[in-house]
């Protein structure tokens, strides 16, 4: 390029053209208009289609927790606390009186009043759990906005209450510890009667296949047999509660042919009566219902016993975790008036 360069044919031809911009290139290729200057060079990086796909995620604050089973041994017997966590057997005494009369004579000594007294015992189990958790565990966590920390808690608590709530209903085999459901000082188990559609159960395959008169029939058989176990002493006017399982529950709202419920013939006949439900009354040997008197000559028929509810350790620190124990103890289910509780199985 010179002075004498027609600029205004070069850009009309070949583009925007500033004199002197090419004086970088060597000489033979400064007229060179083949040569592009102004071309696309290849990426240096890989294509890429906007921001990371993380970026857009939402993470809702509000945890959705998974429910278990409720336990409800303490709803149906009530609980109670008895000792402490160092009392490995507990005493009940119980006094029978005794006397018999003789015909009356100046000089006769016949005839004695006496009583009898035993000590059946049941024995405590202790029983726990243990926590723990990572520093950098804790961290991570943190950074997901989960307070790991207080999970771990809620879980050990949970645990220790729904196993105390096993002995509730079943004891611990090989001590002197029984549940609402196995006390071997119960009564025999009532069978259902046969029912007009086949078999003794209310419910079958999540249907109703009793009548209501039939199910009312079975309780009233509860009833009938509580009132022989306590020698009238339990009227049908008095504190009742009426145990089983959820799914038999479902029985209640049978209709007669009156449009009259199961749960309608109970509330008529029995005022004071309280239905209540447990899942651990679905056995492996069949739904079981117990008719159950609250309270027997102006005690408590039974309640669910502890030792030690909840006893939190000392949290230990290792080298780079958190460590603490927890304790409960379980007496089972002390029934005082075993006399007081008539129980169906197979329903």
């Amino acid at each position: 390029m010179n002075r004498h360069t027609d600029f205004a044919r070069l850009e009309r031809e070949w583009g925007i053209v500033l004199p002197l911009a090419m004086d970088y290139l060597p000489r033979e290729f400064r007229a060179d208009y083949q040569f592009a200057l102004d071309a696309q060079p290849a990426l240096a990086t890989t294509g890429s289609g906007g921001i990371p796909a993380w970026l857009t995620q939402y993470v809702d604050p509000e945890v959705v927790r998974i429910l278990q089973a409720p336990n409800e041994g303490a709803e149906i017997l009530g609980e109670t606390k008895k000792g402490d966590w160092t009392t490995q057997t507990a005493t009940f005494p119980v006094v029978e009186n005794t006397g018999e009369v003789s015909s009356y004579g100046d000089f006769n000594a016949n005839g004695r009043s006496d009583a009898n007294v035993n000590w059946p015992q049941r024995q405590a189990y202790l029983f726990q759990t243990v926590v723990e958790y990572g520093d950098l565990q804790v961290e991570r966590a943190g950074a997901a906005k989960l307070n790991w920390v207080g999970e771990q808690q809620t879980s050990a608590a949970a645990t220790l209450d729904k196993f105390g709530d096993f002995t509730y209903h079943f004891g611990v085999a090989g001590l002197q510890n029984y549940g609402l459901l196995n006390d071997p000082s119960l009564s025999a188990a009532l069978t259902p009667s046969t029912k007009a559609a086949g078999g003794v159960k209310w419910i079958n395959n999540n249907a109703i296949v009793a009548t209501a008169n039939e199910v009312y029939a079975d309780i009233q058989a509860l009833f009938s047999q509580l009132v022989a176990q306590t020698a009238g002493r339990v009227k049908r006017t008095h504190q009742l509660t009426l145990a089983m399982a959820p799914g038999a529950d479902v029985a209640m709202t049978a209709t007669n042919s009156f449009g009259i419920t199961v749960g309608d013939l109970l509330a008529k006949s029995f005022p004071n009566l309280k239905v209540k439900t447990s899942y651990r009354y679905g056995t492996a040997a069949g739904n079981v219902v117990q008719l159950i008197a609250d309270t027997f000559d102006g005690h408590d028929t039974g309640y669910c016993a502890f030792n030690e509810k909840l006893r939190d350790h000392a949290v230990v620190r290792q080298l780079s975790s958190w460590q603490q124990k927890k304790t409960s103890g379980t007496w089972g289910a002390i029934i005082r008036y075993p006399l007081a509780i008539s129980q169906m199985l197979g329903v």
